[in-house]
Parts: C-alpha cells; sequence; structure tokens
C-alpha cells in the first residue's frame, strides 16, 4: 500500500473530525485536492526588439526609410546618427530607454543616401536629406522638432535647421562634426585614395565600432554587438555588401564650404564634447559657436572622448526633455536630477559623480 493509502486508513480508525482533515489531502492514490499552484504569468503585449525601420513614398518617386519609436504622444526628437549609420542607430541608446520612456521622448530617425535599406544616388546632397527629413516628420504630423545630431550627423543637422529653423525647438550636437570652419584633412585625398582607407573598415563592423579599451561604453551590457550589428545593417542591409561609394560620397559631403546660413536659427542649442575627442576635438566647440546666432549651453566632459554622446546620454535626454538648467549625478547609490548650483557643490566636494550611477556599476 502507497504512503497515500496508510494515511487514509489512519484517519478512517481514528475518527470523524481527523477523516474531514486529512479529507481534503488525499482523495485518493496520487492525487492531491490542496490548492493549485498560483497561475504563471505570461504579459498580453510584446516587448520591443528595438526601432522598427518604415518606407515612405517621396514627392519625387523615391523612398524614404525612417524608425519612430516611443509613446507617439511624446515629445519628438529627430535622431541624426553619425556617419556609417541606419535608421536604426537610435536602438544604441536604448541602454536609457525606461529615461527615455519616463521623460516622454518619442525618437524619429530618417536614413541617409545609400545606408541600410536607402537606395544610394551619388546626384543626392545634405540639402536632400533635409527636404526628405521634412517630409517624413509632415508625414507624421510633427511640425515642431527637438534634434539631436551625433558626429557626422552634425552638417546634416544645420541644413535642417538652415532650410527650417522655425521648426527646430531645440538642436543638441554631441560630438558633431561643423559643415563650417577647416575641412577635414582628408579632403585633399582622391576619390580611390578616400576609398582605399574606408573599405576594409566598413567591411568590418568591428573595426568600424571600435572604442578603446578604457571607453565607458564598455561597461554597457551588449553595446559592443548592438554597435556591429548596426554596422552590419548600414553596409549590408540590401545586398550591397559594404560598398564604399555612399561612405566616400558622405565624406566628400563633409568636405564642403560654406556651410549653410544658420544666422535665422532662434531655439536653444547645447553642444556636448570629449575633451579626450581625436576626432572631433573639443576645438570644434568653438567653431560651432562662432556660426551659430545665439548664446549656446556648452556640455565639456574630461571622461569621454569621441563617446561623450553615449556616456552621457542621461544628461541629453534630460535636456532634450527640457530640465537643460538640471545636472545628472550620481550620489552614493542613488541617481539625482539636480538644480545645476546644487549638482555642481556636491561634485566640487566629490560627495557625487557626473551621470547616472549605473556608470558605477561595472
Amino acid at each position: 500500500m502507497s504512503s497515500t493509502g496508510h494515511a487514509r486508513t489512519a484517519a478512517i480508525a481514528i475518527g470523524a473530525a481527523t477523516v474531514t482533515v486529512l479529507g481534503a489531502l488525499f482523495v485518493a492514490d496520487g492525487e492531491s485536492s490542496a490548492s493549485p499552484p498560483t497561475e504563471p504569468k505570461v504579459q498580453d503585449t510584446f516587448d520591443s526588439l528595438g526601432a522598427e525601420v518604415r518606407s515612405a513614398e517621396l514627392s519625387d518617386g523615391r523612398t524614404a526609410h525612417y524608425s519612430d519609436t516611443g509613446n507617439k504622444h511624446g515629445k519628438p526628437v529627430l535622431f541624426i546618427g553619425g556617419t556609417g549609420t541606419s535608421a536604426r542607430a537610435s536602438h544604441m541608446t536604448d541602454f536609457f530607454r525606461t529615461t527615455r520612456e519616463d521623460l516622454g521622448l518619442r525618437l524619429i530617425s530618417v536614413e541617409r543616401n545609400g545606408f541600410g535599406d536607402t537606395a544610394y544616388d551619388k546626384n543626392l546632397g545634405k540639402a536632400d536629406y533635409a527636404k526628405d527629413t521634412l517630409e517624413v516628420l509632415d508625414r507624421l504630423g510633427v511640425d515642431d522638432v527637438s534634434v539631436i545630431a551625433i558626429s557626422g550627423g552634425g552638417p546634416y543637422a544645420a541644413e535642417l535647421a538652415a532650410k527650417a529653423p522655425g521648426r527646430i525647438s531645440q538642436l543638441h550636437l554631441a560630438a558633431a562634426l561643423p559643415p563650417v570652419g577647416p575641412r577635414p584633412e582628408y579632403c585633399g585625398l582622391s576619390d580611390d585614395a578616400l576609398t582605399a582607407a574606408v573599405k576594409d573598415q566598413i567591411k568590418d563592423p568591428r573595426t568600424w565600432w571600435a572604442f578603446p579599451d578604457d571607453s565607458p561604453v564598455k561597461s554597457i551590457p551588449g553595446f559592443a554587438d548592438t554597435a556591429y550589428e548596426e554596422g552590419a545593417r548600414t553596409y549590408n542591409q540590401r545586398g550591397q555588401q559594404a560598398d564604399p561609394a555612399p561612405q566616400v560620397h558622405e565624406q566628400r559631403l563633409y568636405c564642403e564650404r560654406p556651410g549653410p546660413d544658420l544666422s535665422g536659427l532662434d531655439a536653444p542649442v547645447y553642444l556636448y564634447g570629449g575633451k579626450k575627442d581625436t576626432t572631433v576635438p573639443p576645438a570644434t566647440l568653438k567653431t560651432w559657436q562662432d556660426a551659430l546666432p545665439g548664446k549656446e549651453k556648452v556640455r565639456t566632459y574630461a571622461d569621454s572622448g569621441h563617446d561623450v554622446q553615449y556616456r552621457h546620454w542621461d544628461q541629453i535626454l534630460v535636456d532634450l526633455a527640457g530640465h537643460g538648467d538640471r545636472t545628472v549625478i550620481c550620489k552614493g547609490r542613488t541617481t539625482r536630477v539636480l538644480a545645476a548650483g546644487e549638482a555642481d557643490r556636491l561634485l566640487a566636494k566629490g560627495k557625487a559623480t557626473l551621470g547616472s550611477c549605473a556608470w558605477k556599476k561595472k
């Protein structure tokens, strides 16, 4: 007889009161009438795997590709990635997605000529990108937009600001290449020489997206692999097999002078620079200031190089949300967003560090 059967027999021998108790526990061999385990929970909606790339037919018959992620009723932000990025590059900032969502920011990104899903046309320039972007924004019902441009996205942001200054509510430039001032050194190279300089880099996203060993981005879980996937998408998505022509074309556009006239821009401007940046050196901040019409808020960071846009993405998000008078700090084990003066006092006393406490959890 099974142990269950022994228990049932014993219960019958003791009396009715005990039979009632054990009857609740034992019905028959191998069966139990105890309360069932708690029902497992399965979510009712999908979690996002990152920005979805969509397409839109433009007025001239071409097709634009763009991403649109975040609350559709949130504050629209146009994300212009660096050179060699696709419409999905904003996904590389999702390590602070919770903060972005809490701040109610909606990220929109329009892909540039020849990258990712977008066909290459050697006749298109920065002004065409500005026109395409405005068409996409119109389609999305976005009138005014804040702009965040990273690295090689700087010249395109300037073109957009010159073409439609009234639609720019804020302009944020992070380690952004200016379209004014001295031309990049490579501008003297022939197309063949420039092709030779970039072709091996873009074939291997691990080389294109290499960061120094001491870069803060190394502490972001999955960042490197996300960057490599972005590089692979940019140069191979349409089967173009890392054709260097679009990259060479874009870098030629960076050589164009004079840059666009930004005198009509009447919007707050934020400049971010890393003091260790050798790609877009800190001196370029002054170049931007000379080209812009108003008083810009400049944030420079000794802990950053050409990764300042990621290391201080938390501050950029806060600025984009309209809290430019506050500073993100880590005090103890808690991230705070304090009035700038109060944050400066804590930083000066060594009682806080810049940015989210996530940066300290390596």
